[in-house]
C-alpha cells in the first residue's frame, strides 16, 4: 500500500497561483522563490501539472526569463530526478561534464573531438544531450559514425568511463523526467527553462569540472550571478563561455571569453582574442557526421593538427580536472 507521501506526490498539482506571478508578461511578472521554484517543477517533472498549465508555465517563463533563485530551484528539483555517476577509481583527474545540446547548423560539431581529446589523456568525460534534432548534427550522430555507442543505462556509462575514459549518455538516461519537458519544445515551438537547465546539470557523486555555454548576454550575466552566489561549492567547479553554435567547444576562428567559478571565487580564464585566427583550410568539407568525424579521426591519428583554440580549452580543462582531483 502506497503512504500518505506517495499519496500527496500523486495529488494533482495546481499551479494557478504561481502562474498568476510569473504570467504577468516581462514587465509585471514577478520572480519564484527558490522554495517555490522548487516545489513548481518538482511538480512538473512528478507530472503533477496538468497540459493546460504546463504549457503556460513553460511560455511565461520563456517570456520573464528565470532569476538565478528559480534557477537554483529548479535544480534542487531536478536533483531529485538525476541518475549518480560515481567518478572512475583508477583515475587521476576530477570527470568532465560535457552537456551537448545544440549540435551543428553552418559550421562542423566538434564537441566530439574535445570529448575525446580529453578521455586519450585519461580524464573520465561525460558528454550527454539529446540523441536526435531536427535540422542539426548531434554529437551523439557523430560518435555512433566514430564507433561510440550512447549508454543505455547508467551501469553501462559507468562501465565505459571505467574502461575508455568516455561515455556519451542520452538526457532520456540520464534524467528521463527532462527529457520529457525537452521534447515539449516540439510541441510549443520553443525552448523552456529545462533547456537551461540541463546544460548545467552535475551528475557525478563527487566533485566534477562542468563545462557550460550561453548563446544570449542575458543568459552569461544571470550564470555569472548563479556560480558565483548560489552554486553549491561541493559540486566542484564550471567553466563558463559563450557556446560554438550553442555547443561548449572552443571556436576555431576567435577564441571565446572563458570563465571559472571554484569554491566561490571567479577567475577569468581567458579572455576573448581580440582578433580572428586563421581558420584552418582543412576543416570537415561538410557538417554532417560521417564528414565531421572522418576529420576527427584524422585529427586523433595526427594527420590533421588539433585547432589551437581547442587544444587550448584542452590545456585549460586537464588542468583545473588535476586540481579538483588533488584537493577532493
Amino acid at each position: 500500500m502506497r503512504n500518505s507521501q506517495d499519496k500527496l506526490s500523486a495529488q494533482p498539482f495546481l499551479a494557478a497561483a504561481y502562474i498568476k506571478e510569473i504570467g504577468r508578461g516581462k514587465e509585471g511578472a514577478r520572480n519564484l522563490s527558490r522554495d517555490d521554484a522548487s516545489q513548481l517543477y518538482a511538480a512538473i517533472l512528478d507530472q503533477r501539472v496538468n497540459d493546460l498549465e504546463l504549457g503556460a508555465i513553460l511560455i511565461a517563463m520563456r517570456i520573464k526569463g528565470e532569476s538565478i533563485e528559480e534557477i537554483a530551484g529548479f535544480l534542487d528539483a531536478a536533483e531529485a530526478h538525476l541518475q549518480v555517476l560515481i567518478t572512475p577509481e583508477n583515475s587521476s583527474y576530477a570527470p568532465i561534464v560535457i552537456p551537448s545540446y545544440n549540435g551543428a547548423r553552418k559550421r562542423p560539431n566538434l564537441t566530439p573531438l574535445l570529448a575525446m581529446l580529453l578521455a586519450r589523456e585519461g580524464v573520465p568525460v561525460l558528454v550527454h544531450g539529446m540523441l536526435h534534432d531536427p535540422g542539426r548534427v548531434t554529437s551523439a550522430e557523430i560518435f555512433a559514425e566514430l564507433g561510440i555507442e550512447a549508454a543505455s543505462n547508467v551501469a553501462q556509462a559507468q562501465q565505459n568511463l571505467s574502461q575508455t575514459s568516455l561515455a556519451l549518455v542520452p538526457i532520456a538516461v540520464l534524467a528521463p523526467a527532462m527529457h520529457r519537458i525537452l521534447e515539449l519544445r516540439k510541441i510549443l515551438g520553443l525552448r523552456n527553462s529545462t533547456h537551461t537547465l540541463v546544460k548545467i546539470l552535475q551528475p557525478f557523486a563527487a566533485q566534477a569540472l562542468r563545462l557550460t555555454s550561453y548563446t544570449h548576454p542575458e543568459y552569461q550575466v544571470m550564470l555569472d550571478r548563479y556560480f558565483r552566489e548560489l552554486a553549491p561549492h561541493q559540486r566542484g567547479a564550471v567553466l563558463l563561455m559563450r557556446g560554438t553554435e550553442g555547443e561548449t567547444v572552443a571556436s576555431t576562428g576567435r577564441a571565446q571569453q572563458i570563465d571559472c567559478y571554484w569554491k566561490g571565487e571567479h577567475t577569468l580564464l581567458q579572455e576573448t582574442t581580440s582578433q580572428l585566427l586563421a581558420e584552418p583550410e582543412n576543416l570537415p568539407v561538410s557538417i554532417d557526421a560521417q564528414s565531421t568525424a572522418k576529420w576527427i579521426k584524422e585529427v586523433l591519428n595526427g594527420k590533421q593538427a588539433v585547432p589551437l583554440n581547442i587544444a587550448k580549452q584542452v590545456e585549460h580543462c586537464m588542468q583545473l580536472s588535476k586540481q579538483l582531483h588533488l584537493n577532493k
